[in-house]
């Protein structure tokens, strides 16, 4: 059984490691089949589909994109993607372009908090002042002393209705879709456990994916919990929906699950990698 791990980060968005790092990780993880998935960024897929190949690991080309539907920030994965399509480069560079502005914001809002300086401190942790996220505060909040990990920083100050939580607007869904489609990819909802919706709008959400051509969604990733692995499976069966699987990783010991090291899909789903070789 091919050990597939379609999820993860690098240092081109929000993970600590480059993308050859990541795909050694991932190589010596036993990963046989493996995707980069950097938030709203395709720059580093060259670096590891090359470094991929040195290990004699498959590659899939990958990005995962920021998307607000209903007031929240959902993800979609794109998969087997051309990273060179005009449309997909244009629509990403136009996704994070606020990016810098929000972080700006979370900065003046954690200072009249008592925690100055930490606008210049997430900086640190990102090569690309386009890229910063909630993350890279994350870290530097850590690193200064004021949570002990980057899951406390997030439930104390970084989520909503906590002083450093600043609205921002992404993609829209039908727009992501439409990027990742015409770059010849396949659309995977992310980590669906971790949303906030209500039973009906995740019904809506579903069936508005797929009426927009949708047809994966992550069933075993280290964002769920086992219930939510046979949760998201029915999930699955009920849509008909391609099963994809990945650690979300970020991190060595920051990330819950390292690469490669999830439990296999349900035998009962059809994976999204099914028909790539």
């Amino acid at each position: 059984m091919l050990n597939v791990d379609l999820h993860c980060h690098s240092s081109v968005s929000d993970g600590l490691l480059s993308p050859a790092g990541v795909a050694a990780r991932a190589c010596a993880n036993g990963v046989d089949v493996w995707a980069l998935t950097d938030h709203d960024e395709v720059g580093g897929i060259a670096a590891a589909r090359a470094a991929a190949s040195d290990c004699g690991m498959r590659h899939v080309a990958g990005v995962e994109i920021s998307v607000t539907w209903a007031g929240e920030t959902l993800h979609i994965v794109g998969l087997n993607i051309d990273e060179t399509n005009p449309a997909l480069v244009q629509g990403l560079i136009a996704t994070r372009s606020g990016r810098q502005r929000r972080a700006e914001q979370i900065g003046v809002l954690l200072a009249q908090e008592g925690i100055p300086g930490a606008y210049e401190g997430a900086l640190r942790y990102v090569g690309n002042p386009d890229l910063i996220s909630r993350t890279h505060f994350a870290r530097y909040l850590v690193e200064a002393g004021v949570c002990q990990n980057t899951h406390d920083v997030f439930k104390r100050y970084l989520v909503e209705g906590k002083p450093g939580y600043v609205v921002h607007r992404w993609a829209s869904l039908s727009d992501t879709l439409s990027w990742i489609h015409g770059a010849g990819g396949i659309a995977v909802i992310a980590h669906p456990g971790r949303y906030s919706l209500t039973l009906l709008q995740m019904s809506v959400f579903l069936d508005e994916f797929k009426q927009q051509g949708g047809c994966g969604i992550e069933v075993v990733t280290g964002s769920h919990t086992p219930d939510q692995y046979a949760e998201y499976a029915k999930v699955a069966q009920q849509y008909g929906f391609l099963a994809s699987r990945g650690s979300d990783f970020h991190a060595p010991g920051e990330s819950s699950v390292d690469l490669g090291a999830l439990p296999p899909l349900p035998a009962n789903l059809t994976p999204v990698w099914h028909d790539w070789f």
